[in-house]
């Protein structure tokens, strides 16, 4: 979206057909068709149409809150989900004295997703974020919270003096032509996001308090000595890797954090010594462990709570005897094993279809496959739903045919 559509998609008439758009009846041709009736010039109509989308899909990261804002793609791509802002902000904030209030600059602040959770818990919170256009939604999203501000400036540009925290966000997508969806392409080396991370980094070493957000690909060797980081998983759905740093950090070194009905802590002090973590055989059960668990290099550290053992040194699976319990089982999606079948397609087919077995979720770990196209080649008639899971036991590739817990 260009500064001058903004401007008109912010004039309140306009806003008020964005919060009644939903009066409009047919298709999203039908609606295009009425708004210009009404008047509207084709890139508002655009814009109208395109943020009624954005909020519809932003309701399952911002909740209700999504139904009062603004977005752009890519601000909605990599906006905080509404449980990790909050989050975020109680490791930032922490403990604060009644009447007290820390100052937070939220550095490439996006949309303004964590600043609602900052400015929620009482900070006072100066947002910036180096698009024009962003930071301007960025203030629209935040103008219910008197104790929020937002600026275009450049993360760079920003006198850090006199702030009690930080919070880092840099951009990790490129700036210019989008794809057909309205995104764009993500930044793989660390020095080519705005702010670069070397500059991130340096800053939030020398603050009292800071946290960076990152995504969960980062190399394990591009943690700083000195910062904890952790990955974070929402849901089942690996989201960032956060690193913080001085009064924000708890405990130095990697962790993982599994969010959902269940939460689970887990960090690499958990890991056990290098003899305790065995290799053993298949048992009944499968365990996959959480994406974050398996970013963060702590697949081991579950071993012990869940009576488990991995299958490979190399291979993220878990494997048991008795079916998970406790608070470790948060961390895992257990499978019982039914049996263990040959790889190969044309042998596999037959052994599915001898047991009646018409459709497949199919999951790999080393093994080299393409699920789609194995699914398309099994060719299978109608039956009852297995899980296959791909894998290894030894040097022989194997298919284990499983059924969830």
């Amino acid at each position: 979206m260009d500064p001058q559509t903004l401007t008109e998609l912010l004039d309140v008439a306009v806003l008020d057909r964005l919060d009644r758009i939903d009066d409009l009846a047919g298709d999203e041709l039908a609606r295009s068709t009425a708004l210009r009736k009404e008047g509207y010039s084709a890139e508002v109509t655009a814009a109208l149409l395109t943020q009624a989308r954005l909020r519809q899909e932003a309701g399952a990261k911002l909740g209700p809150f999504a139904e009062d804002m603004l977005f752009t793609r890519d601000g909605l791509a990599q906006a905080t989900r509404l449980p990790v802002a909050a989050h975020h902000a109680r490791r930032l904030i922490g403990d604060v004295a009644e009447g007290e209030s820390l100052r937070i600059a939220d550095l490439g602040c996006g949309i303004g997703a964590d600043s609602v959770a900052f400015a929620g818990m009482g900070a006072q919170v100066s947002a910036v974020d180096a698009d024009e256009v962003t930071a301007a939604i960025a203030a629209f999203n935040l103008r219910h919270l008197p104790e929020a501000t937002v600026g275009h400036a450049r993360a760079e540009d920003v006198d850090l003096d006199g702030f009690d925290a930080l919070w880092l966000d840099p951009a990790r997508r490129t700036v210019g032509e989008a794809d057909k969806r309205g995104s764009t392409a993500r930044i793989t080396d660390p020095e080519a996001f705005s702010p670069s991370l070397s500059w991130v980094i340096e800053q939030a070493s020398a603050a009292k308090a800071a946290g960076v957000k990152l995504g969960p690909a980062l190399d394990h060797d591009l943690v700083p000595e000195g910062a904890e980081a952790q990955w974070v998983s929402h849901n089942g759905e690996v989201v960032e890797v956060c690193l913080y740093f001085g009064a924000a950090m708890q405990r130095l070194g990697r962790g993982a954090l599994v969010m959902g009905e269940r939460t689970l802590l887990v960090h690499e002090d958990d890991l056990p010594d290098e003899d305790e973590a065995g290799i053993g055989e298949l048992g009944k059960y499968l365990l996959e462990p959480d994406g974050a668990i398996v970013r963060a290099g702590l697949v081991a550290a579950l071993c012990a709570p869940l009576q488990a053992r991995r299958l490979h040194p190399k291979i993220a699976y878990l494997t048991t005897d008795v079916e998970p319990s406790g608070p470790a089982a948060a961390g895992v999606t257990a499978y019982e094993v039914i049996d263990v079948l040959p790889a190969k397609v044309p042998s596999l087919r037959k052994e599915l279809v001898s047991r009646g077995i018409g459709s497949v979720v199919i999951k790999k770990r080393g093994a080299d496959i393409v699920p789609d196209q194995v699914r398309r080649q099994l060719k299978l008639p109608k039956g009852d739903t297995a899980t296959l899971v791909f894998t290894r036991l030894g040097d022989k590739h194997v298919v284990l045919l499983t059924q969830p817990v």
